[in-house]
């Protein structure tokens, strides 16, 4: 298992959204450097190749280019790539100054960040200017634009995002202004210790405002309709297609750093097709699970992975405005803890991942002690046959029901579907009268259903937008935009708030708050049903060199790849 560094640099006081004494620690840093650092093949630095091109694979569509509206991790990718905010995680994922000219001039009271940017185009030629990030933030923020990132990454931090988020406040008072195309000022609602890493984070990108007003509805609808500001420029999406490129932008200010010339992808949703692909050298990644990585566990161009990704359950207790069984505690909790989850790792995924009896992933944030934070609660409603069979013949009582039909909704690439055929499996075996249909849709399909909360039981995930634990635990507060399933605990929510507001100054006391929130959401209220964390096993081709994985945020980072060797 791999050590992942933390965003803040310092022994920090500070919570997501919360305030801070930059002298004292709730959070120790980790190793410094990549957070991900992958074991296994690893290509030999040499003389670049002359064609400078990159063959990959993604597993879904893109739902969106819109940086105000993305909230997948597919969306992220490309945008991390073909644009650019003030800072840029680098090499060692340590977010440094990117459009940003320099390190901002910080207000002794943390409030106000002043930064100057540099000389920097979008690909019309045209330059970036300051008002461009005023505009994306505000329109970020602004309820019309529908943002499910904006106000959960604004409200608290940036002022008044809140009140405005909310429609209670014109999104022209949002803290960010420019007094010229050059300077950006930021005022923050309370300080925030590592507000500079949630600057390389792609709500925050800018937005060029006469490029989107005149685009209008067709803004980011395919690759003519953005500019773009970053390393690459998106070329040959339609909107909807599995396939699309990414090619140099000449006007990027950092392009002399940048090797590649094209990067083509193409969306493959089974993996044996994606391995055949792979091994005839028609692509030069491919991810592997199941009999796939069994089968390849033992090849050199193997990279093994470990991220801080957690996969789980959101069980939805009211659909269509009418109540449903899963507001049932126990049922809850009997379906949580009636399937196999080592032996699901081992023999249906087998590709590192571990069995989550958590929320808060295991390696990933470290107190002032170094004591990761999984040491506070440990496992929670793990494997127990004998006890889910209990709680549930206790829930089909409490309801009046004999049996039960519950929808299983996940997506339909290959991998998706083996996970839900064994979970099926176990689930029917295991709890009498309960039967799971398989509701496979595109990964842009379930994030609508997911919206209008219109599912039983949806197999979801979250990788962490920053290093701390609530970038986990607060997604589940009431009222929440990741909250879809009509959960509500007000000790919970005070727990929340608490770890964001008068715990700043406290760092054991808040690291406590935020455990005994995520034993109140798993272990008391089962309102979610933990199932693994992702491990990841893939080939890469060895010319391929300095793929950067990334920890939140664009998984991958291409600026610096370059092919080499591959010629010979």
């Amino acid at each position: 298992m791999k050590k992942f560094w933390l965003v803040v640099l310092l022994l920090l006081a500070g919570i997501v959204l919360g305030s801070c004494n930059e002298e004292t620690g709730n959070v120790a840093t980790a190793p410094e450097g990549n957070t991900e650092t992958e074991e296994g093949a690893e290509g030999t630095a040499g003389e670049m190749d002359a064609e400078q091109r990159l063959n990959l694979m993604e597993s879904a569509e893109i739902p969106t280019m819109d940086s105000a509206i993305a909230e997948d991790i597919v969306a992220f990718t490309i945008l991390n790539n073909v644009n650019e905010g003030l800072y840029r995680l680098n090499k060692e994922n340590i977010a440094e100054p990117a459009i940003a000219e320099g390190e901002p001039d910080i207000s002794e009271d943390g409030l106000t960040y002043t930064f100057k940017l540099r000389e920097a185009n979008w690909s019309d030629g045209t330059p970036v200017t300051a008002r461009d990030f005023v505009f994306s933030w505000q329109r970020a923020v602004d309820p019309a634009t529908g943002s499910p990132y904006g106000p959960y990454m604004m409200a608290g931090t940036v002022k008044n995002a809140a009140a405005i988020s909310e429609g209670k406040m014109d999104k022209a008072k949002l803290g960010v202004e420019a007094p010229d195309d050059k300077t950006l000022v930021v005022t923050l609602e309370r300080p925030v210790p590592y507000f500079l890493s949630l600057m390389s984070f792609g709500t925050f990108l800018p937005q060029k405002e006469a490029f989107v007003t005149e685009k209008g509805g067709s803004y980011a609808s395919n690759s003519d309709n953005i500019l773009y500001n970053g390393p690459f420029m998106l070329t040959n999406w339609d909107g909807t297609g599995l396939t699309w490129s990414m090619e140099k932008n000449p006007e990027y200010w950092d392009a002399e750093t940048v090797k590649l010339q094209t990067i083509n992808v193409d969306v493959v949703k089974e993996t044996s097709t994606g391995v055949n692909l792979y091994t005839s050298g028609k692509k030069d990644s491919v991810l592997l699970s199941g009999e796939f990585a069994m089968q390849h566990a033992d090849d050199p161009d193997l990279i093994r992975s470990l991220t801080p990704a957690i996969f789980y359950f959101k069980f939805n207790q009211e659909r269509n405005g009418e109540k449903t069984p899963l507001a049932n505690l126990n049922m809850r909790k009997a379906i949580s803890m009636a399937f196999n989850k080592q032996d699901m790792v081992d023999t249906v995924m087998a590709d590192g991942s571990l069995p989550a009896n958590y929320l808060v992933p295991a390696e990933f944030t470290f107190d002032e002690d170094k004591k990761d934070f999984r040491k506070v609660n440990g496992d929670m409603n793990e494997y127990n046959v004998d006890e889910a069979k209990e709680l549930w013949a206790t829930g089909l009582e409490e309801e009046g029901l004999s049996d039960v039909n519950f929808e299983l909704l996940i997506d339909d690439s290959s991998d998706s579907k083996n996970l839900g055929a064994y979970i099926k499996s176990q689930l029917e075996e295991n709890l009498e009268g309960i039967t799971v249909s398989i509701k496979s849709v595109p990964f842009s399909v379930r994030l609508e259903l997911d919206g209008s909360q219109d599912y039983d039981i949806q197999l979801s995930g979250w990788g962490p937008d920053y290093q701390d634990p609530m970038t986990f635990i607060d997604l589940f507060v009431t009222g929440s935009s990741h909250n879809n399933m009509s959960y509500s605990n007000p000790e919970f929510d005070a727990l929340v708030e608490s770890a964001k507001a008068e715990l700043a100054q406290d760092p054991a006391a808040r690291w406590e708050a935020m455990g005994q929130a995520e034993r109140i959401l798993i272990e008391e209220d089962a309102a979610i049903g933990p199932i693994f964390q992702e491990g990841t096993m893939s080939l890469r081709k060895p010319y391929v060199i300095d793929i950067i994985r990334q920890p939140f945020g664009g998984e991958f980072s291409y600026k610096w790849t370059y092919i080499s060797g591959k010629e010979q």
